[in-house]
């Protein structure tokens, strides 16, 4: 499919900048990489979205726990703990 778009100069700039910088071929390339990029953000905002639900219906349920400085204590040396590992990190958990 073919689509005609139109651009603010500081986005042609912004484009064209890329694609002379020689990672991207042309910008078409750009454009591409830029789409996937939002869907990726889409698709991580979804999942943020439904572990918020889960845990605020977790919480619903009762089945929350108290946040104190001893549960802090406790959730941060589980996970550095975790990290010294060497078992794959939660994916949860990754940036």
């Amino acid at each position: 499919m073919t689509m005609h778009i139109n651009l603010s100069p500081e986005m042609e700039t912004f484009i064209k900048g890329k694609v002379a910088s020689g990672f991207y071929g042309n910008a078409t390339e750009v454009i591409r990489d830029a789409i996937r990029r939002m869907q990726a953000e889409e698709d991580r905002m979804q999942a943020w979205r439904a572990a918020i639900k889960k845990g605020d219906d977790e919480l619903d349920r009762g089945e929350g726990i108290a946040y104190t400085a001893k549960a802090l204590d406790d959730i941060t040396e589980a996970a550095i703990d975790g990290m010294h590992s060497g078992k794959p990190m939660n994916p949860d958990v990754l940036p």
